[in-house]
């Protein structure tokens, strides 16, 4: 489609805002903003109060709150205006223990600083910080990783067993709003949007290279959504940076659920993996997607492609235009073999012993195996300028793994190598080049 008007943008984000106007004060519930004080009993009250009414606007005041998971309701919107600060308790447990999808696998996994599911009109708004307080999780999981499963050939368990709040969770709702806050040390995922429909995150600052360096602090993860507008936001993270996922193994493969019709636009990243990240969580599929007037500087990858031999599904009818990027890593990586170590392989000293319940969710094979096998297609760069880049053009595909109907339209690279992406099928360089210093070039 030449033209790239396509009819879903119309559809994208949330359609329509809490109705009640009521407003909700924490502090007439008993919660206080000293920053000493545990307040999550009396803030739920408020929340909890607001949904009894049929809704209203939840507030709190100039001041720092101490809180574990909250829960908001339907038609109820959350205030954290400017000067409070929402700031996460560092005991896990203060999290409860939720039926959730956590990095492709549906497990038992804590809950969220803050909580939205199985809604509907509910939002979260002001100026003001989410702090995840999240360095004590970042230690435990370099702790555990580095002196157990990384040497134990379980590297790809510790993702899943060294336990991390997220910032924001939206699970299953529709009609949801995160506008203008600032999230600051995610102890995981910042904002993780779920099985969910017409969802706006707009207006929004994650922060979470502060006083560590935080493992899987992604900034916003959209995880077989539909109709997702994500806009005029600025990531700083240790890991993706906007980043869409469907799903992995055999579990993704049994949920089946897509990532689609999703409008990204007007952002910018800072430090992190990847501008944009497509995967490597692909097996309910990814596409119709379109990304535009973004920006990036000192991020590991412009736009990130990646995946595994066990995932399977399928990233397709992605286009990308308007993107400036400077002194990043990679301008464009296609990974379809990432990360080798987090592939799911229990060790044979295992074999016979009890393992834990979300090990046997993961160690599920994938039946037949070419089922695992993911397929990237149909992908449309527009108006791509990088420069001071490292890498134009970098993959890893193969006749195992190709990548079909790739389009470079008006696409200006100059990088110290102009690279390339592996096998590839069909793939058009339209008013385009990249450059590398060292004298290699791509082009039509």
């Amino acid at each position: 489609m030449d033209n790239w008007d396509f009819p879903w943008v119309k559809e994208v984000g949330c359609r329509k805002a809490p109705a009640s106007d009521r407003v909700f004060e924490v502090n007439d519930f008993g919660a206080v903003g000293d920053g000493v004080a545990i307040s999550t009993a009396a803030i739920q009250r408020a929340l909890d109060e607001a949904e009894k009414q049929g809704g209203g606007i939840v507030r709190l005041s100039p001041g720092i709150y101490r809180s574990g998971s909250l829960f908001i309701g339907n038609n109820t919107t959350f205030d954290i205006p400017k000067g409070s600060v929402l700031r996460g308790l560092n005991d896990i447990a203060a999290y409860p223990v939720i039926k959730t999808r956590v990095a492709g696998f549906e497990i038992e996994w804590p809950a969220a600083l803050i909580n939205i599911i199985d809604k509907q009109c509910s939002a979260i708004t002001g100026e003001g910080i989410i702090d995840g307080d999240g360095k004590v999780f970042w230690d435990d999981f370099w702790e555990k990783t580095n002196n157990y499963y990384t040497p134990n050939g379980l590297r790809w368990a510790s993702d899943y067993d060294c336990r991390r709040p997220r910032g924001i969770l939206i699970q299953n709702c529709s009609d949801i709003r995160v506008d203008g806050v600032v999230i600051f040390r995610a102890g995981f995922w910042s904002l993780h949007i779920l099985y969910s429909h017409h969802v706006t995150a707009e207006n929004i600052c994650i922060a979470n290279n502060i006083g560590g360096r935080g493992p899987s602090t992604d900034g916003i993860d959209i995880d077989s959504s539909e109709y997702v507008l994500v806009q005029n936001s600025r990531i700083d993270c240790n890991d993706d940076n906007f980043c869409l996922k469907a799903g992995r193994d055999a579990d993704g493969l049994r949920v089946n659920r897509p990532t689609r019709y999703v409008l990204l636009r007007n952002c910018r990243a800072d430090r992190g993996c990847g501008l944009v990240t497509f995967g490597s969580e692909t097996s309910g599929g990814i596409s119709d997607i379109l990304v535009e007037n973004m920006t990036a500087r000192h991020t590991g990858v412009g736009m990130k492609f990646k995946s595994g031999l066990t995932r399977g599904g399928y990233v397709r009818d992605i286009y990308i235009r308007n993107v400036n990027l400077s002194e990043v890593g990679k301008v464009i990586d296609f990974d379809l073999n990432w990360f080798p170590e987090s592939m799911v392989k229990l060790p044979e000293s295992f074999a016979g012993k009890p393992i834990p319940e979300h090990w046997k969710v993961m160690t599920l094979p994938v039946v037949p195996p070419e089922r695992g096998i993911p397929v990237f297609s149909d992908l449309h760069f527009r108006d791509i300028a990088g420069d001071k880049c490292r890498i134009a053009l970098s993959g890893n595909a193969s006749t195992q793994i190709p990548l079909r109907n790739l389009t470079f339209e008006r696409c200006r690279i100059s990088a110290k190598e102009s690279g390339n992406a592996g096998y590839a099928e069909n793939v058009r360089f339209i008013d385009s080049e990249f450059l590398g210093e060292d004298g290699s070039r791509l082009t039509e």
